[in-house]
């Protein structure tokens, strides 16, 4: 779906109905700047929403009118490395379990009390951060929810990227060129900072090539050569993501792709987790769940959500018609599965569990 102002309503880079704010960890003192959604009436409830790679906070515009049309008030950070927050350089503060420390200490101060619970949802990275972080805090979390990132339980045994991507996820593969320095390398200056926001946000050559494959991740030649027309983003909100990248001077992306290099740190800080089962198919989240399965996403294609259940007290399964864009390629069907699981755990329903998709 193309930006049109006749599709959903959205917000805008500097629309009113959003405020923005900065808060400082207490533990490592890096702060992130937030975007906050506010009703005019007592809300009731409250949602946290977790961006992925290579997002803003923006990326949630969609969701977040509709979130706000239910009375809810809409909690949207731009994540560790990215925007306006922070892009700290130890590694270390880049694994789910620092992040979900630092969003549960944010909450609490937005929320006025460390015990408020909310709802919490993610995309992209944003669904794997959710789904740790309901392990981490599960007294914080009022119910969970992922668009297009399917969960996995804690390893008991290490497995390194490249083992990861031979072995069991090799639509990942990718990744071991993100984790590595040439992308941080090359994506640098004004000119290809916009072709590469063109280009993984769906916009090809004159010829029809791709930037981005799961196969070989950024196509260097591609990024030289530049890119057309974005289709889901107007020029008006691809500037501003190449404003927003341009704040790390000669470094736009070295915070965003530092996520993928802490492979082994998640290991480690997660290994308590799994060996006492936590998230395991006997100590299941407790929470109310749910995933948005992407039909044509390639990166995590629909086989990766299967079995999700056995991990689950309760757990609601939806798909969407689209790749891994879905916030934006079909806002109306991913808002429609949120609002129904959302108004779901407010009222204290519990979403029966679909066990196929």
């Amino acid at each position: 779906m193309s930006s049109s102002s006749s599709g959903p309503d959205k917000i805008t880079p500097n629309d009113p109905r959003v405020e923005h704010h900065t808060f400082t960890t207490s533990s490592n003192k890096t702060t992130y700047h937030y975007l906050l959604a506010n009703t005019p009436a007592p809300p009731t409830g409250t949602v946290l929403l977790v961006h992925g790679w290579p997002d803003l906070s923006f990326g949630w515009r969609y969701q977040i009118t509709a979130l706000l049309a239910l009375n809810l008030r809409v909690v949207v950070p731009d994540m560790l490395g990215y925007g306006r927050t922070d892009a700290p350089e130890p590694l270390h503060l880049y694994s789910l379990k620092h992040v979900s420390a630092d969003l549960a200490e944010l909450m609490a101060s937005v929320l006025g009390s460390p015990n408020q619970k909310f709802i919490i949802g993610g995309h992209d990275w944003g669904g794997f951060l959710v789904w740790r972080f309901v392990l981490y805090h599960p007294q914080l979390v009022q119910g969970v929810f992922s668009v297009c990132t399917p969960y996995s339980p804690p390893r008991t045994a290490y497995v390194d990227l490249e083992t990861l991507v031979n072995k069991f996820a090799p639509t990942f593969k990718y990744q071991l060129q993100l984790a590595g320095p040439h992308v941080e390398r090359e994506v640098v200056g004004e000119k290809r900072v916009r072709t590469f926001v063109n280009g993984m946000f769906g916009g090809r050559t004159s010829d029809g090539q791709h930037l981005f494959s799961t196969e070989k991740g950024i196509n260097f030649g591609v990024l030289e050569k530049g890119i057309g027309e974005c289709p889901l983003l107007s020029k008006e909100e691809v500037d501003f993501y190449v404003q927003e990248y341009g704040r790390r001077g000669d470094k736009p992306l070295r915070g965003p792709l530092n996520w993928y290099r802490t492979t082994k740190i998640k290991f480690d800080e997660e290994l308590p987790l799994a060996q006492a089962g936590v998230g395991g198919p006997e100590k299941k989240v407790g929470p109310p769940a749910m995933i948005v399965v992407a039909t044509k996403d390639i990166a995590l294609p629909p086989q990766m959500s299967k079995n999700m259940e056995h991990y689950f007290e309760r757990l609601t399964i939806r798909t969407v018609n689209t790749s891994h864009w879905a916030l934006l390629e079909d806002p109306k069907a991913v808002n429609g599965h949120i609002a129904e699981f959302v108004t779901a755990v407010l009222e204290g329903e519990k979403p029966a569990i679909k066990a196929s998709i």
